[in-house]
């Protein structure tokens, strides 16, 4: 019997899920948008899944998908000029040390500036957590596609974050 999505479960992956969608984004509100509408779709009807542990690439391969959409529907309308000051601030807990978040800040720019193919092998293996196997099918690429793009990404971030 093929299993429904539980929706119960689907709570155990947002914070996974948010880390993904803030590097495709590259910003924090962004990012909170694309997870909420992310969740939205999924929950708007019912979802059939070949296992539960498929339930983090399904919702990987959804983000992605509405990420996506997001992109083209953004392309349509018009552009607004940029509020003076507005500068992206980094919702972290009081314990966090100031130079972690502005770490953080920069290695999630340097992921959402790569190429869209590198940048989703790098949300779905270094942030979400999937294995190349989970990324592979989520993405609909072969396994070594997804290694060898998660090498050069991987690389291109050390390279813009790295010293001098």
């Amino acid at each position: 019997m093929t299993p429904e999505l539980e929706r119960d479960a689907l709570g155990d992956h947002l914070d996974r899920l948010y880390r993904a969608a803030w590097a495709l984004c590259g910003s924090r509100e962004d990012a909170e948008d694309l997870v909420q509408e992310t969740y939205a779709r999924v929950l708007s009807k019912r979802r059939i899944i070949r296992s539960r542990q498929d339930t983090l690439p399904y919702l990987l391969t959804v983000l992605r998908n509405t990420y996506v959409s997001s992109l083209r529907t953004r392309a349509r309308r018009p552009r607004t000029a940029p509020l003076e000051h507005s500068e992206e601030r980094l919702a972290a807990p009081a314990s966090t040390a100031p130079s972690s978040v502005l770490a953080a800040r920069e290695v999630f720019a340097a992921i959402a500036a790569l190429p869209e193919d590198q940048r989703d092998v790098l949300a779905a293996v270094d942030v979400a957590g999937l294995s190349y196997a989970e990324a592979a099918e989520a993405l609909e690429v072969p396994v070594g596609t997804v290694m060898s793009r998660l090498y050069r990404g991987r690389n291109r971030v050390a390279q813009s974050v790295g010293p001098g």
